[in-house]
This record gives C-alpha cells, structure tokens and sequence, in this order.
C-alpha cells in the first residue's frame, strides 16, 4: 500500500492507493464525467461497514462534480484511474455532516471507503467524437512516442557503425604501416 495523499491540504480527504491502474488507464474529465465504482463504506472508528456493493455486486454511478455524492468523493475520484483501488478516509465535514447523515451513520464521523474506479464515460447525449478525440489523440501520442524511441535505436546503431569503421580505418592504417616497415627493412 502507498502513502496517504492528503488531496484537501487540511487532512479532511485522504487517498492511500491500494491497487495501482495502468499507466495509460483512462482518468474522469469533462468529457468523462460519469463514473462507475465498486465501495465498501465502514466507519473508522469500529470498522463496521454501513454501505457495500460487494454483497450484490453492483456498481454505483454518477457523475462527478455534481454534488450527488459526499465531497470526498468528488475530490478523490477525479484523481483515480480505472482499474484504481483506493482508500478515502474523510473528515465528517468531507462526508455527510450534521446536515444529510444517514441514521445509522454518527454525524460526526470519520468515514473509510474502500473504492475501485470501474469505469468512466461520457454523459448521455453529449458528443462521443470528444471521447473519440481524445482516444485518436492518446494513440498519435503513443505513435510519437513509438517512432522517437525507433529513431532514438536506429541514432544508436549507426553510431555503432560508425564507431566499428573508425575503428577498422585506424586498424588498418596501422597494419598498412606495419608492412611498410617491413618493406623498407628488406630492401636495403
């Protein structure tokens, strides 16, 4: 497990990443604003779990920045990847407060999800060629990168070569004076 990133400055939300995604996983944006998440919720305190969907095995939606969700969540999962498992402790004031508690949950309490970004995507209706953009922009980036390291391997040879001929000229010219020597040596 990492270390706890303090994503608030004040300790209110942390994020200690239990599972790393892929590198080039996708990340919720404007354009990916919807968002799919498997959770356990347990209280800090005791531990006891007061929301899962592991026990049907459901995934929970929606989209981020919208205020549907406790503001942890809206913080940490902007900063997850899918296939990402984190766990979010957050502050009371980070999580439902004294204001929309649920009954069994203390309004004052430290809450701990376990939360796995299953996916992100774009909202109903909205343009797919955005997504499609950004995809097409990730695989020309990935061609980029692709050709620099070939061109980077291909420098590398011919510096080789290069280095190989110069060897062999200078080989060569000390063989040429070798013989020479000799030459001379013999013929007086």
């Amino acid at each position: 497990m990492g270390d706890a990133i303090d994503l608030t400055g004040d300790g209110g939300v942390l994020k200690t990443i239990i599972k790393q995604a892929k590198p080039d996983a996708l990340t919720p944006t404007e354009n990916l604003p919807l968002v799919d998440v498997h959770y356990e919720g347990t209280l800090a305190e005791t531990g006891g779990v007061f929301d899962t969907t592991h026990e049907d095995n459901t995934v929970f939606s929606f989209e981020l920045g919208k205020g549907t969700v406790i503001k942890a969540w809206d913080i940490a999962l902007k900063t997850m990847k899918v296939g990402e498992v984190a766990k979010i402790t957050c502050k009371p004031e980070y999580a439902y407060g004294a204001a929309g508690s649920p009954p069994d949950i203390p309004a004052d309490a430290t809450l701990v999800f376990e939360v796995e970004l299953v996916a992100c995507r774009p909202r109903k209706g909205s343009s797919i060629s955005s997504v499609s953009d950004e995809r097409a922009r990730l695989e020309e980036l990935k061609k980029q990168r692709e050709m620099a390291a070939a061109t980077k391997e291909e420098e590398k040879k011919r510096r080789e070569e290069a280095k190989a001929a110069a060897a062999a000229r200078v080989q060569a010219k000390l063989d040429a004076k070798k013989g020479q020597g000799k030459g001379k040596g013999k013929g007086k």
